[in-house]
């Protein structure tokens, strides 16, 4: 594969779909934006952002006004239903607010996973707003179990409820802050298997390259979170500012590049400046063309970069 190839969209690898799915370098993550959610999720897809996620989680997210944002996109022709990625989450208990969830907690699990997937369909339900040549039934592209449950046979209890929304009302499901083990079993003992993965990238689980490659070798694709906060020491590398300098990009920008230069990433991207959102993309092209135009110097840059994470060669 082309070393540019990395910075393109990743194609959800889902067989029980009649066509494929993408998502972009970027997903717009929208946890701790609370009232100006709806504002940041328009401006993100006025900005290039076409893939955006959230969760059934009112104690850090803001679900219905990401869905807001969404429908004045929507309605102001920026976007189509169709050509956004949206995904969710189902929260447990142990991560809600007590006095707000989207569910009745004393309820059994499985009637909590449907009372959190209903109110995300209806949250998702764009059919005042889209166009008659575009998906008017509500749908989720991906949902995502934001943490694995207490224990294996509830967290496949949970799997096993999702499963019965694909693929019409959610197209396809994914796991959150998720070890290798959990996800070995997680994989072999589903039905619909987990199209993507989304974790923490630090040093604390050595930036998940078991995981990582678990992923890679299952057609899973990882997506990155607290890129940027959890990694100041990788933001100041040397490394990174060797490639901020090389093309005229900030060292935040940097990093970025160089962790979907790993392959097989998405990162998520919060940004609450439309600046840097602008920036972050045109780095990425930016980083595009360099892979291309010098293959030998980029696998250089990356080289560096595995070496400066303990990542083996390819």
């Amino acid at each position: 594969m082309a070393a540019s190839a990395l910075f393109e969209k990743l194609a959800l690898h889902a067989p029980h779909l009649p066509s494929k799915q993408f998502i972009p370098a970027f997903v717009y993550g929208t946890a701790w934006k609370k009232d100006a959610t709806n504002e940041l999720v328009y401006q993100a897809i006025s900005n290039g952002f076409t893939a955006i996620d959230t969760a059934a989680q009112p104690k850090h997210y803001r679900e219905d006004l990401v869905a807001a944002g969404v429908s004045r996109a929507i309605r102001d022709g920026l976007i189509k239903r169709s050509d956004l990625y949206l995904q969710t989450k189902f929260t447990s208990i142990g991560g809600q607010d007590p006095d707000d969830m989207p569910y009745d907690p004393t309820s059994p699990v499985v009637d909590q996973v449907n009372a959190s997937v209903m109110s995300s369909l209806q949250n998702f339900n764009f059919a005042n707003v889209v166009k008659d040549d575009d998906e008017a039934e509500p749908y989720i592209d991906t949902l995502v179990l934001h943490s694995p449950m207490q224990s294996l046979n509830e967290t496949l209890e949970v799997w096993q409820t999702l499963e019965q929304y694909v693929p019409n009302e959610i197209r396809n499901l994914g796991i959150s802050n998720c070890n290798l083990f959990t996800l070995m079993d997680l994989y072999e003992r589903s039905t619909i298997k987990p199209s993507v993965v989304q974790n923490r990238f630090y040093p604390n689980t050595k930036f998940d390259i078991g995981v990582r490659q678990f992923c890679k070798d299952h057609n899973i694709i990882y997506q990155s979170f607290w890129t940027l906060s959890a990694n100041p020491a990788l933001v100041w590398s040397k490394e990174a500012g060797a490639l901020a300098n090389q093309l005229g990009i900030s060292p935040q920008s940097a990093l970025y590049c160089l962790v979907l230069g790993l392959g097989n990433i998405t990162v998520l991207n919060g940004s609450k400046k439309t600046q840097h959102m602008q920036e972050d993309w045109r780095a990425v092209e930016k980083a595009r063309q360099y892979a291309e135009l010098h293959p030998a110097q980029w696998e250089r840059t990356m080289a560096d970069f595995r070496r400066m994470i303990g990542q083996p060669k390819p």
